[in-house]
């Protein structure tokens, strides 16, 4: 187990992306693995794991309620760079539960439906496969969101039983992350074409307007403008 000293030695020492993620390989495959929703960000982290290590784990949670585009994606990245990807669902009995307490589409109603929603399709089954892991890797970018403004390159995850949990390009911003896409011809879900910067279930997520935060297509009906599912809370400094 990392101490807090010498996570701080190592955000020092590592500041490349692709540094940090070949330390993370070094020091914790097989029980290491990226989660990734097949965003703009996950499309970057993934090519990057497959120069270190082709046999890298990438895992998603597919809550059901996902675009055809990002099982699209999913499918050309898999058939990309030849690997599997670990798909885990939510536990049906829970979803039963929810739908016929709540309906099918609760998080309308009110925020604590959408927190429930997002508790039982997302949150849980992560859970379960952190469990299992010495450490995380996301796509995440600091500027997405005031919480993951906290978030750094390594971090003692303290949310998950104090894993390891690397963002490689948490000081990445949009701009980057499209250079690097493009550069390197990187497959990408074609709903950022049509004006979805941030991706996440169907019926949560819209196309942005011109002047709106790169956030404010998720659950789009809520006004408050940190919007988390409780994948990312309790940075470690």
């Amino acid at each position: 187990m990392l101490t807090s000293s010498q996570i701080q030695k190592l955000k020092t020492e590592l500041t490349d992306p692709i540094e940090v993620l070949k330390w993370a390989n070094n020091q914790f495959h097989p029980k290491l693995a990226f989660a990734s929703s097949f965003g703009a960000e996950d499309v970057v982290v993934i090519d990057m794991l497959m120069q270190i290590n082709k046999n890298a784990r990438i895992f998603t949670l597919d809550t059901g309620r996902l675009d055809q585009e990002t099982y699209d994606v999913m499918d050309a990245i898999r058939h990309k760079y030849n690997i599997n990807i670990e798909i885990t669902f939510p536990d049906a009995n829970e979803v039963i539960e929810m739908t016929n307490n709540f309906g099918t589409n609760l998080f309308y109603d009110s925020k604590d439906n959408r927190k429930l929603c997002c508790g039982i399709r997302k949150v849980h089954p992560l859970n379960k496969i952190l469990s299992t892991l010495d450490c995380w890797i996301t796509g995440i970018r600091s500027d997405q969101t005031n919480n993951r403004n906290s978030s750094n390159r390594i971090e003692i995850d303290t949310q998950h039983n104090d894993i390891i949990k690397i963002n490689p390009i948490v000081h990445w911003d949009w701009q980057t992350t499209w250079d690097y896409i493009k550069s390197n011809n990187l497959v990408y879900n074609k709903l950022h074409d049509l004006g979805y910067p941030s991706i996440g279930c169907e019926p949560c997520t819209r196309a942005i307007k011109n002047g709106e935060d790169l956030r404010a297509g998720r659950w789009w009906w809520e006004q408050q403008s940190d919007k988390e599912c409780g994948l990312h809370l309790d940075h470690a400094k």
